[in-house]
């Protein structure tokens, strides 16, 4: 897909759209697994849907954590998975060495919250010609986010959205403010996203493990739709307590279906008013 902001709107009663997959690429069959049972819901309920994978976690709390299963084997099945499931993919990068790599296989590059201010990342990313999504920063306030999307279009791309991932509250936690989301939205010109999941974590616990509150997930779900989000972002996973990869917070893969038609209705009901 070349045109992917289009594709993000083109759900004929404006709904949301959904970026959702695992933290991270474990295994083939595991991706394909989750992409088939979101997919079709997706489709039933006009949601736009981009299968979502990191090749590689470069940000862990500690060196033995699980950070991927080799770069160029999860890159290659999230190109399976678009193939197989006609979908877009997403997937992060770190460096500006990976922006040219990475966008072999994905439609969409997405640059971590604590790299939204790397101009060098964000220069790469866009030269590729690939969508970027951008975090904000836990650190930043949605006003200075504009100037990282205009590091993008000033290098000519205009496909460009922001995520709202949460931000800093005190040493262990974060909130949303969802002030944020019109800031960032920027009149109407830029798609701003909600990352559900990693907006409940709880970072650096006493183990080194992040923590989270899964059981907040439709909160925030249900919040951003209603202040006007474009899209959401939903980590997911068939048993979270085993994923390799911020299991503390994710959705249970099982949950998802349901937790989408009620955003559905509540999207509905904020447009008819």
């Amino acid at each position: 897909m070349t045109d992917i902001l289009q594709y993000l709107k083109s759900s004929s009663d404006g709904n949301f759209f959904l970026l959702a997959g695992p933290c991270v690429i474990e295994s083939e069959e595991m991706a394909l697994d989750i992409a088939a049972q979101i997919v079709p819901v997706c489709r039933r309920l006009n949601i736009p849907y981009v299968f979502k994978g990191s090749y590689r976690k470069a940000n862990r709390s500690r060196v033995d954590s699980f950070t991927g299963i080799g770069d160029e084997k999860a890159l290659k099945i999230l190109r399976k998975v678009r193939e197989e499931f006609g979908v877009p993919v997403v997937t992060d990068i770190h460096e500006a060495a990976e922006a040219e790599i990475a966008a072999r296989y994905v439609d969409i590059l997405q640059i971590p919250a604590f790299l939204c201010r790397q101009t060098d990342l964000l220069v790469a990313a866009a030269r590729t010609g690939k969508m970027v999504n951008i975090k904000k920063g836990q650190f930043l306030s949605p006003e200075s986010m504009k100037f990282a999307v205009q590091k993008v279009i000033d290098s000519g791309n205009r496909q460009v959205a922001v995520t709202e991932r949460g931000t800093t509250f005190g040493y262990g936690d974060l909130v949303v403010d969802y002030r944020g989301i019109p800031v960032m939205q920027q009149g109407g010109t830029i798609p701003v996203i909600l990352d559900v999941t990693h907006s409940l974590q709880q970072p650096n616990t006493g183990s080194g493990v992040t923590g989270g509150r899964p059981e907040l997930i439709e909160t925030i779900a249900r919040a951003g739709i209603a202040v006007g989000a474009d899209g959401l972002f939903i980590e997911t996973h068939r048993d979270p307590s085993v994923a390799k990869s911020d299991g503390a917070n994710m959705l249970r893969l099982d949950l998802l279906e349901g937790l989408l038609e009620r955003l559905t209705a509540i999207r509905m009901t904020v447009k008819a008013f």
